[in-house]
């Protein structure tokens, strides 16, 4: 996947009657802190670093547990995921060594064995050490078949924007006069050796609202870049414009596109200089397979007299769709429990990865004998998987065409790579995670709470070896609940290492807002319907305490961006269930997270506060126009506050603001900016350490037995 995918009543357990904040544009007295790199705000941020590391990094065992974190982050034992070009496997790898990586590649021969031999392209950490840069690696994209020009993303210090070069593969260079874009939140693909579709800052008036590119222009080799010419262009109000190519041989087609909001888009075909639309639902995912068009429903679908329902997958011929022939049938249709979370195309056969109950399953479905025929791939069960295809559409004769790779984990076992072929349920086991942790004795169970207005909602408990439900248990609740991201079973050393190795219990929420259950749950939770994620929220916390897993002394939430969100809305609206918070680059600021970075493209997920009713519902929930004075009795759980200066996604703002209100309203906080990291947090290893274990020394801080 390449594109990208809030109180109202605080004072119910503390007796209280608040009117919800009106948009009066009231002084903000924190606004000074949106000045990412004002000498103020900075002098703000050390100076909140200080105190919070001076109490953390003072507990017990810091130290060990930092470098525990990495010891798991650094290990030479991870698989090394990688992405196909032709004859190589290309990989991005970090290491003790190697803090920023180095794009390397190699054989599938080689790949099988246990230590590949791997050759370097560009080491990154070497590349900004020449040239005095903060360098992290933000992808490439190479021209096939022979994949030797790339163009190269690189981000100073982790944010969305970057710069482009064009890098020769085989020289080990980059290109001198090739392709070059300066730093933005840019969007290129080759059309030919010598030409490149670019999306990019072409100056005043060439960017969305939202910070992304509006104009999409056809740009030669040696032209300069003021000199492409536009093909195509989006407007001010959408998330951005793209284009796309796919050069598959027989089925060669140019793509454009208006990504109107974050689920609707207008698409596109250029045929010479004519930009030919594609008519399609606004809501729907629509692409392209070889001779076939795949189209993904988020709403239902009339045609005639059949009726499509949403989170659907429905084929057809593309040359007859595009002819205006709607002759299409449905590979998946969704049920109360199954819904599609994604799927991969080899030469023949579409993979379908299906959520059933919150785990995953995969289905196989090729045309043979003129239908298309279902076959049930055998895998583990329950847990995630994801398949990737390995087939190249631009090799005529490739012998992976139905080659994939299949990964498998769940919370108890590391993660699998194995390689399979369509037709077979036999595979290959190329690459496994080791077990960081000791898992004997641990065990999960999905469990399912009501909320407020009585949907079921699932939630998975990791227990640790001996844990019994006493109500005496540390526990970490953690949720997103936005986006139609679905939270699944995954594995984590770190986690199995610093938090359930040492008697915490950990929980993972299937809150409305995500994708668990297809489209109809998240898009109960969108906008108005936002207080829903937090009602879920607080619903699975009342039912761990209900069932003695833990109690609120000993219960802590994280959630990071919307989970921050998440996670920040039930603090304020249900204090007396929590003893900590983490919070995480966080969105707190409702009323003007439109106006801050790419908070434009996300309208679509939460509202326009400037419009009266969407900021009617915005306003009840959003964290920072609701923070209750302590003065009035209302006592807040505590909170850790992380974020990151190069964050040029989620402001960091919201979470400076945030922390600076709260003090001020005398709860308390702590507050910790990592100066790099984008909007992960942290650009390398060794800042993901140190974040990490900063957050769990707070939680067991807050939430250990004393």
């Amino acid at each position: 996947m390449k594109r990208l995918r809030t109180l109202a009543l605080l004072c119910c357990a503390a007796g209280l009657t608040l009117t919800p904040p009106t948009m009066s544009q009231t002084p903000d007295p924190y606004l000074w802190l949106e000045d990412v790199q004002g000498e103020r705000a900075l002098a703000w941020v050390r100076e909140r670093n200080a105190d919070s590391e001076k109490l953390l990094q003072a507990q017990p065992g810091f130290d060990a547990t930092r470098s525990s974190i990495r010891e798991v982050l650094d290990s030479r034992e991870q698989i090394p995921y990688v992405s196909r070009r032709g004859g190589w496997l290309y990989n991005l790898w970090r290491d003790a060594a190697n803090p920023r990586g180095l794009w390397r590649r190699t054989t599938l021969a080689a790949y099988r064995m246990p230590a590949p031999a791997w050759e370097t392209v560009i080491d990154i950490d070497a590349l900004g050490r020449a040239e005095g840069e903060n360098w992290v690696w933000s992808g490439a994209a190479c021209l096939g078949p022979e994949y030797r020009r790339c163009l190269v993303s690189l981000s100073r210090g982790g944010a969305d924007a970057r710069v482009v070069r064009e890098f020769d593969t085989v020289a080990k260079a980059f290109v001198a006069g090739g392709f070059t874009l300066p730093e933005a939140k840019s969007s290129v693909d080759w059309l030919d050796a010598d030409t490149v579709f670019v999306g990019t800052d072409f100056g005043p008036g060439s960017l969305t609202d939202a910070g992304y590119p509006r104009v999409i222009k056809r740009w030669r080799r040696g032209q300069p870049l003021a000199d492409a010419v536009t093909v195509f262009e989006a407007q001010a109000s959408d998330v951005l414009a793209y284009a796309s190519v796919d050069l598959t041989p027989g089925y060669e087609r140019i793509g454009l596109g208006r990504v109107v909001d974050f689920y609707n888009s207008k698409q596109f075909l250029l045929a010479g200089d004519e930009v030919v639309p594609v008519d399609k639902p606004d809501d729907a995912q629509l692409s392209f397979w070889r001779e076939r068009v795949l189209i993904e429903l988020r709403s239902d679908w009339r045609l005639g007299e059949r009726t499509f329902a949403r989170g659907s997958l429905l084929v057809g011929d593309a040359a007859s769709y595009l002819k205006g022939e709607r002759q299409l049938q449905p590979l998946f249709t969704p049920t109360a429990t199954r819904s599609l979370s994604g799927h991969t195309a080899t030469r023949s056969t579409l993979l379908l990865t299906v959520l059933d109950k919150v785990a995953s399953r995969i289905e196989e479905w090729s045309w043979r004998d003129g239908a298309w025929q279902r076959r049930d791939v055998q895998a583990p069960y329950p847990g995630t998987l994801s398949a990737g295809a390995l087939h190249d559409p631009l090799l005529e004769d490739d012998a992976l065409a139905e080659a994939y790779l299949l990964n498998a984990a769940d919370f108890l076992s590391p993660d699998s790579l194995q390689l399979g072929r369509t037709g077979s349920n036999e595979r290959e086991l190329l690459k496994s995670r080791p077990t960081f942790h000791d898992v004997a004795g641990m065990r999960v169970e999905q469990r399912f709470a009501t909320s407020r207005d009585g949907t079921r909602v699932p939630y998975f408990v990791v227990w640790p070896k001996g844990a019994k439900a006493d109500g005496d248990n540390p526990t970490l609740l953690y949720g997103y609940g936005g986006f139609e991201v679905s939270q699944l079973p995954f594995y984590s050393g770190a986690i199995g290492r610093v938090w359930t190795g040492r008697g915490g219990v950990f929980v993972l929420a299937n809150i409305r807002g995500g994708g668990e259950f297809g489209p109809g749950w998240h898009q109960a939770a969108v906008k108005a319907g936002k207080q829903k994620s937090f009602d879920d929220f607080a619903a699975v916390a009342e039912d761990l305490i209900a069932a003695k897993v833990t109690r609120p002394a000993r219960l802590g939430m994280q959630g990071g961006s919307n989970g921050g969100l998440l996670v920040g809305a039930v603090m304020l609206q249900r204090p007396e269930l929590f003893n900590a918070v983490v919070c995480q680059v966080p969105l707190l600021d409702m009323q003007r997270y439109h106006r801050l970075l790419a908070g434009a493209s996300w309208m679509a997920e939460y509202g326009d506060p400037e419009r009266p009713e969407d900021w009617a519902a915005m306003a009840k929930y959003s964290p920072y126009q609701n923070v209750p004075d302590k003065a009035a009795g209302v006592r807040l759980p505590r909170v850790l506050f992380t974020t990151s200066t190069r964050d040029d996604r989620v402001h960091p703002g919201h979470a400076r603001k945030m922390a600076a209100l709260m003090q001020d309203k005398g709860h308390d906080v702590l507050y910790w900016e990592n100066i790099e990291g984008g909007h992960g947090g942290a650009a390398d290893n060794a800042q993901r350490a140190q974040m990490m274990a900063l957050e769990y020394a707070f939680l067991w801080l807050q939430l250990g037995r004393r």
